[in-house]
């Protein structure tokens, strides 16, 4: 099958290049031609596992292709995506379409032949409605369908999420686009992968339920993890044991600082927006979205705390800036306000990141950068680890305690053992366990 993707951001890159290794005639459309030049040259903009090795191959077979010419992109496509940013709205935190409804009119303008125009951006309820009515309205002799295929896509996993996914997910009433996009998906129809075929409301909602839950229960176990402090529980034994249960599941019960990232913040807010529109309001979403803003505030006054009381002639190392590891992605982490918070009481603030410094730079200017963690910790009165990046996990926690000018370890998310800091000399603070485990 041919397919035109419109947009090269995270979602659209990644789903082009896995379509591609589908064996698909992919070509990808963008209108930053400087990112398109770039992607032709084989530079990737994003950091993500595998991806860079995955577009150079299906370049070099001809399957995957970059172009900022929308016709060239949908000449003999039968699907066309558009993967194009949903961002918050600026003021009131509704998702933005901007950017959706422009290309549905873009498309409508150009179509000549049958595609269905599916939607891979996250986008609320109504959207392929009105993205319907645009293409109707613009081109009346038009022959197409809408439909919803909502991407469920982990940054740092996009790729195994994509090629073995838990389920896929089509919205449309249309036979003749169900058969399209069954056709689309037939290699994992040979994996047995539930694919659920719905109304087009139903799969855009789905998308934003399913990340509001997931939201939730981080809120959910970071506020358990309050609670063990307070009673002297182990978070950890806590989240064992009730993610044991096949109703509650294991995963996402891990205490931190506050979830972050393109996805959840945005997508907690809009569907937060959708339920009152509707008149139907989420409070559960509310407070999750209300809990985790306050979290991040909270685990920078824990820092200070742990200083002392203040920030004043402090210099603090920071391991891991991005909002989880395996990205570059900055998009709402918690270091983002965390550091400023450290910044605004006289801390200095030296930090690492295995990808994410560049990206961090453009936001944190005044913070120094170093090119490796045991570097950060020269002198620092702190070390707080705020992204649990592979590359600390196995630190020599000896030659960290060397270089420290006061051994005081601030562990938000856990990594180390409470026994084997303390017993290495340090001041160690983690989150929801007890000071004698």
């Amino acid at each position: 099958m041919r397919i035109a993707m419109i947009g090269v951001g995270y979602v659209g890159l990644v789903s082009g290049a896995c379509f591609s290794e589908f064996g698909h005639d992919v070509v990808c459309v963008d209108k930053d031609a400087g990112k398109v030049a770039a992607l032709d040259r084989g530079e990737i903009p994003i950091f993500e596992p595998g991806l860079d090795e995955l577009v150079l191959r299906n370049r070099q077979a001809g399957r995957l292709s970059f172009t900022t010419d929308l016709k060239t992109a949908m000449k003999g496509a039968e699907a066309i995506f558009i993967a194009v940013g949903t961002p918050s709205r600026r003021g009131d935190g509704h998702a933005d379409l901007t950017y959706v409804y422009g290309a549905a009119r873009e498309i409508a303008e150009t179509l000549e032949d049958y595609a269905v125009i599916v939607t891979k951006s996250t986008v609320p309820v109504g959207t392929g409605r009105e993205v319907e009515r645009i293409v109707r309205e613009t081109r009346p002799d038009a022959q197409f369908d809408v439909a919803s295929n909502p991407e469920f896509l982990r940054e740092g996993a996009a790729i195994g999420d994509f090629m073995r996914p838990d389920r896929v997910v089509i919205g449309t009433q249309s036979d003749k686009a169900r058969e399209v996009l069954r056709r689309l998906y037939r290699p994992l129809f040979l994996i047995e992968t539930p694919i659920l075929f719905a109304e087009l409301e139903t799969a855009e909602l789905i998308k934003y339920a399913a990340n509001a839950f997931l939201a939730l229960k981080i809120s959910y176990i970071n506020q358990i993890s309050d609670l063990c402090e307070k009673v002297g529980a182990d978070v950890h034994d806590v989240a064992r044991g009730i993610g044991l249960d096949g109703r509650i599941g294991s995963k996402f019960l891990h205490p931190g600082p506050g979830y972050g990232g393109s996805c959840f913040p945005k997508d907690t807010l809009a569907l937060m927006h959708t339920a009152r529109a509707a008149n139907a309001p989420l409070t559960l979403v509310e407070a999750t979205v209300a809990f985790n803003d306050q979290r991040k505030t909270d685990m920078g006054e824990r820092i200070l705390a742990a200083l002392g009381g203040s920030g004043q002639g402090k210099r603090v190392a920071i391991l891991g800036l991005t909002f989880k590891p395996n990205t570059d992605d900055m998009r709402e982490a918690p270091s983002l306000v965390i550091l400023p918070q450290l910044r605004a009481a006289g801390a200095e603030v030296i930090a690492h990141d295995p990808e994410g410094m560049a990206e961090a730079a453009k936001l944190m200017p005044d913070i120094t950068y170093c090119k490796d963690a045991y570097q950060a910790l020269e002198g620092a009165d702190a070390v707080v680890l705020l992204t649990e990046w592979n590359a600390y996990r196995a630190m020599d926690i000896d030659r960290m305690w060397a270089l420290m000018r006061h051994p005081l370890v601030i562990d938000l998310r856990n990594v180390y053992s409470s026994r084997e800091m303390r017993k290495a000399g340090f001041d160690y603070r983690s989150l929801g366990r007890p000071k004698r485990s």
